[in-house]
């Protein structure tokens, strides 16, 4: 979808910026040298981008002159709090940070920035132009300071008319349209904010639910991934003894080890900044993490991975090969 972004940037005759090749080469610096020389007034990058730059310690606010940078735009998976804070106290102190939600087949957001409303720290500041995009429980009622499924209520100037190879839009309906009648249900677990802001929770395909209490992943990323032990986190739901459990596989950082005390630093890290409930019963290490060729991680396959299940779509990742770790592995087997 980012082509047809940049097309339609060009076509309002801004100048474009793209950089190809690692965003750490040759160190955490070199997007931000970019941004000074070329004085970049946009700066759309991931959530795991900015956690990147604070855990290695970079601090362009001290380092570089970003005074024509006015937007930074984050997307790929939610921008945790400690990532607004990051961006305001260790980037620039007055830009706007726009977290940015949507999909591919609108080639467009639901929710993303508004110039004209204040960014309050681990929130989305509100819903598109055009959009009537909304947060519904399960049994298709609006809900306020709860979380739910995001819906578009309407049809939407960006809307898809129909899939490619789907002539009687059986893919297309099953897609987006089988959870509630005429509404797109677009497979986020989200939430209003008491500033009528919004907060993705993760995908609602991979929400975890133990015990039947539904709980996002993105709760779990959030406390983990600020350890500066773990460089990043996975988390699925095991069918297990007639239930769900909850199992985190970690990545850890370079010259740590999954310890016993780490086990336990983490387990209490979950529980003292999420909830006894997002605790998970199993934590393992694994030396890499798959990931779609955009960045993002894939969740499903994992599970599928986990389950025994055929993974559809593997040519749509950018590491197939990162799946075999985590088959057959001995931890999920107790």
């Amino acid at each position: 979808m980012m082509w047809n972004w940049l097309v339609s940037g060009l076509a309002v005759g801004a100048t474009l910026c793209l950089y190809d090749g690692s965003p750490f080469h040759p160190d955490g610096n070199v997007l931000f040298d970019y941004a000074q020389a070329d004085q970049f007034a946009i700066f759309g990058t991931s959530a795991k981008y900015i956690d990147a730059v604070r855990k290695g310690g970079f601090t362009p606010v001290s380092t570089h002159d970003l005074g024509a940078l006015r937007l930074m735009t984050s997307t790929g998976s939610p921008l945790s709090p400690e990532g607004f804070s990051f961006v305001y106290e260790g980037i620039k102190p007055d830009v706007q940070l726009a977290s940015i939600s949507g999909g591919t087949d609108i080639v467009s957001c639901f929710v993303l920035g508004n110039p004209l409303k204040p960014v309050w720290r681990g929130e989305i500041q509100g819903p598109g132009l055009g959009l009537a995009m909304d947060v519904w429980n399960d049994e298709g009622e609006p809900v306020r300071r709860e979380k739910g499924e995001l819906v578009c209520t309407k049809a939407f100037p960006s809307m898809p008319v129909m899939f490619w190879n789907d002539p009687d839009g059986a893919k297309y309906r099953a897609a987006y349209f089988e959870r509630f009648d005429n509404v797109w249900c677009h497979g986020d677990f989200a939430e209003w904010t008491e500033h009528d802001g919004i907060v993705i929770h993760g995908r609602s395909d991979a929400t975890l639910n133990p015990g039947g209490v539904r709980i996002g992943t993105a709760e779990i990323y959030n406390q983990v991934e600020q350890m500066e032990e773990v460089a990043e986190a996975l988390c699925v739901g095991q069918d297990w003894d007639d239930d769900v459990r909850v199992v985190l596989f970690v990545r850890l950082a370079s010259g740590f080890t999954l310890t016993e005390a780490l086990e336990k630093a983490i387990k209490t890290r979950i529980r003292t900044g999420a909830s006894p409930r997002h605790v998970p019963a199993k934590i393992v290490a694994v030396a890499d993490i798959p990931r779609t060729k955009s960045g993002k991680i894939v969740e499903l396959a994992v599970r599928d991975v986990v389950h025994g299940r055929i993974v559809k779509n593997k040519e749509a990742l950018a590491n197939p090969e990162a799946l075999d770790l985590y088959a057959d592995l001995a931890q999920l087997k107790t």
